[in-house]
């Protein structure tokens, strides 16, 4: 990965109109107070797919891009400069996560894997090889794990401290593609992800459930409207013990879920196990 910094200018009204009559500089001023420009970021060849802005570090924010180039990048987020690229995919990359102190990226591809890079240098740390296109991606929030999903219809969970493990496959799996996950960032516990197993919406895995046998780890479903498929799962709240919304994009709505019904309906699971 380079970071060779490409600097962005964007020109205002004002700017354009700087020889022209002073009688129209009211004019301009006006135009360039009402006109939010937002900054464009060359550099994909083909449609990008999937985005994700980091959490606020000490060096700034970052944002990833995943695009059907293959060519997923690295962005600074409040300046829109191209940081670099992470070279190795061999097909399309269909999702892209930064880790909570964006120092690991991870990309999910067609090329039938998801690949864990060094964000700092560019580097590829780990490859987890599929059976099928990876659709989606997420890391815990400690950065110790990271959830896989696509075409294979299940999750699957690394354990980043140990990446020689086989995965834990979570359960059950589902009619269709799995095509986007989040992890909680308040329990590491729970991952949401769409789900098609009993009418198209979001699920809740649990990773401290038992997926083998007649365990599940899909412990509540939530249906969307028309039962549209969920393309885009994202999540609000700092993790630091405030509550937390999943927010999901499905046909032509957005909607906001409340989290702690999750949890509710959790605890009165364990106490009726009990």
């Amino acid at each position: 990965i380079s970071h060779k910094q490409t600097a962005m200018t964007t020109t205002t009204p004002a700017e354009e109109g700087a020889d022209a009559p002073a009688a129209n500089a009211p004019q301009a001023a006006a135009a360039t107070q009402s006109v939010n420009q937002p900054l464009v970021c060359h550099g994909h060849s083909r449609p990008i797919v999937d985005l994700q802005f980091s959490p606020e570090t000490d060096d700034g924010t970052f944002l990833v891009s995943a695009s059907k180039d293959g060519k997923p990048m690295l962005r600074n987020a409040t300046s829109g400069d191209w940081i670099g690229t992470f070279e190795g995919h061999k097909g399309a990359v269909w999702s892209a996560s930064l880790n909570p102190s964006a120092t690991l990226a991870a990309t999910g591809s067609a090329d039938f894997s998801c690949r864990v890079w060094d964000a700092l240098t560019g580097d590829q740390v780990y490859a987890f090889a599929h059976k099928h296109i990876v659709r989606c991606v997420s890391f815990s929030p400690d950065s110790a794990k990271l959830v896989t999903g696509g075409f294979e219809k299940f999750l699957r969970v690394y354990d980043l401290t140990k990446p020689e493990a086989d995965p834990v496959v979570l359960s059950p799996p589902q009619a269709s593609a799995i095509k986007c996950c989040g992890w909680s960032r308040r329990d590491a516990s729970l991952v949401y992800a769409s789900c098609a197993s009993a009418g198209s919406g979001i699920g809740t895995w649990d990773l401290r459930v038992d997926g083998k046998g007649e365990g599940k780890n899909l412990v509540s479903t939530w249906e969307t409207k028309d039962g549209a498929v969920v393309t885009s799962i994202e999540l609000t709240g700092d993790g630091a013990g405030g509550e937390e919304t999943v927010v999901t994009a499905s046909g032509h709505e957005v909607t906001f879920w409340d989290a702690a019904q999750v949890r509710k309906r959790e605890n009165e699971r364990e106490r009726e196990t009990r």
